[in-house]
């Protein structure tokens, strides 16, 4: 004969209301209910220029980097550190605005400002 509960209930049932109740509060804080903070990802300003150039090629080869080149409303100021900050910007919002997406070896920072400026509008 198999082994039955019996009047007891399964071990595992005590975890139910537990599990549940997990379930309904990160519902109630997903960002469909509350408004997530917008944040960006900009260059680390002592980051040096090699990186900097690893960071610009490496983004600009994942995502588009129009709004950086001549005649784009990003080109200016015409300086390495402010394009690679957008265009790592670019890559850090096509992938999610996850804080590893900036990362780009520890050269550069999640930031809740707008860092847009002029023309030029951080996505």
């Amino acid at each position: 004969m198999g082994r039955g509960w019996g009047a007891h209930a399964h071990p595992l049932a005590s975890l139910l209301p537990v599990s549940l109740t997990l379930v309904l509060v990160l519902l109630c804080f997903t960002p469909s209910s509350v408004e997530a903070q917008k944040t960006w990802c900009v260059a680390k300003p002592s980051a040096s220029n090699d990186i900097l150039s690893l960071n610009l090629n490496y983004a600009c080869s994942q995502v588009s980097c129009g709004v950086i080149q001549k005649g784009g409303p990003c080109y200016y100021p015409d300086n390495l550190v402010s394009r690679a900050a957008v265009a790592m910007n670019l890559y850090y919002a096509a992938n999610g605005r996850h804080p590893w997406n900036c990362y780009f070896n520890n050269s550069a920072l999640v930031v809740q400002s707008d860092p847009s400026y002029g023309s030029c509008t951080y996505y």
